[in-house]
């Protein structure tokens, strides 16, 4: 979102601008891949009750999600703006993948890379 650009105010809004900042597969592989550690060190915790696990959870998923950002998509995480829908749309986005829905959805949107 540039300075010029009007502020997004609803989910309804959010959400497919939210895709398009994860056009390229490479970036949503790379969230994969943090959402998934997140899922998992937050059950190691609940299953071990280390606190360090769930410490670690946002460090995996931030992580990820920035290198894919800076790297691969070359854009701004939406999370700087939209913090709270933008940790929704993780994990929606994670487990439309799961389900196999997430490329009707992409294209739903007209998101076709």
């Amino acid at each position: 979102m540039t300075v010029h650009e009007p502020r997004i105010t609803t989910y309804e809004a959010f959400w497919p601008f939210y895709l398009g900042e994860h056009a390229l597969p490479a970036t949503r592989a790379w969230h994969f891949v943090g959402t998934g550690l997140v899922l998992l060190a937050l059950a190691a915790g609940v299953a071990t009750r280390d606190w360090r696990f769930f410490a670690a959870a946002p460090v995996c998923g931030y992580f990820f999600a920035w290198v894919s950002h800076f790297f691969v998509e070359h854009n701004r995480p939406a999370t700087f703006t939209y913090p709270l829908w933008s940790l929704v749309s993780d994990f929606r986005m994670f487990f439309l993948f799961v389900a196999g829905r997430l490329g009707p959805e992409l294209r739903r949107h007209g998101i076709g890379r």
